[in-house]
C-alpha cells in the first residue's frame, strides 16, 4: 500500500489548483514537472525567466533542440504561438505583476508564508538566490511543492524560518507528499490528505501548530 504522493502526483495535484489561461512560471526541481500536467479543458501560459513565453513539456530525448532550455538549464519544447524575449523584458513581466501563478520549491516555509528556499546559509552554501526574490515579490500567487520532511526527518513547515528568507508572508499554498497545505492567518491548515495519511501523520512531521481539513 502506497502511503503519501509521489513527485509525479505532487506536480497533478498542484496543477489542479492553476487556472485556466493562467500565465506560470516553474521552479527548479519538482515544480518543473507540472508542466507535464495540464487539466484537461485548461490552458497554461508557462513563463521561464530567461525569455520564453509559451514553454511546453520535456522532450524525448531525441528530440531536443540544444537552443531550447528552461531557467533551470533543463531542455523544454515551445508550443505554437511561444514567444523568445530579452532576459530584462521577462523580469519586467515578473516585476510588473503579469504572471499569475508561480510554484517553487523550497527548504522552509513558515506558518506566516515566509519562504526560505535559496540557501541554508552555511559556508559554502548556494551563492546567490537568482530570480526567487523578483518572483515572490511580483507574482501574484506563489505555490510550493517541497518534500514535508527533509532526508533527515527534519520538517520543512516550521514557525519561523531559520535559513535566509526569499520573502515575507508570501506563499498561499503548499502541495507536500503528505497533503496540501494553506497558510491562513491562523496558521497552516490541511486543506487536503493525500492517499493513506492521516492527520495525525502530518501533525507529526510538521513543525508548527497545524490545522485539520475544515
Amino acid at each position: 500500500m502506497s502511503v503519501g504522493w509521489n513527485r509525479e502526483q505532487m506536480a497533478a495535484r498542484a496543477a489542479q489548483d492553476i487556472p485556466d489561461g493562467a500565465y506560470v512560471n516553474l521552479g527548479i526541481g519538482i515544480p518543473e514537472l507540472v508542466a507535464r500536467f495540464v487539466p484537461e479543458g485548461r490552458e497554461f501560459i508557462y513563463h521561464t525567466e530567461n525569455g520564453l513565453l509559451g514553454m511546453g513539456p520535456p522532450p524525448a530525448d531525441h528530440e531536443r533542440d540544444l537552443d531550447l532550455m528552461n531557467a533551470g538549464k533543463k531542455y523544454v519544447t515551445a508550443v505554437p504561438g511561444a514567444a523568445y524575449f530579452h532576459h530584462a523584458d521577462s523580469f519586467s513581466m515578473i516585476r510588473g505583476g503579469h504572471i499569475d501563478v508561480c510554484v517553487l520549491g523550497t527548504m522552509q516555509v513558515a506558518e506566516n508564508g515566509d519562504i526560505a528556499n535559496w540557501s541554508t546559509g552555511a559556508p559554502g552554501a548556494i551563492p546567490a538566490v537568482g530570480g526567487a526574490m523578483d518572483l515572490v515579490q511580483g507574482v501574484k500567487k506563489i505555490f510550493v511543492i517541497t518534500q514535508h520532511t527533509t532526508r533527515d526527518g527534519a520538517p520543512k513547515l516550521v514557525e519561523r524560518c531559520s535559513y535566509p528568507l526569499t520573502g515575507p508572508g508570501v506563499v498561499s499554498r503548499v502541495f507536500t507528499n503528505l497533503a496540501v497545505v494553506d497558510v491562513t492567518p491562523g496558521g497552516f491548515q490541511v486543506v487536503e490528505l493525500a492517499p493513506n495519511v492521516t492527520f495525525e501523520d502530518v501533525e507529526q512531521h510538521t513543525g508548527a501548530t497545524i490545522l485539520p481539513p475544515a
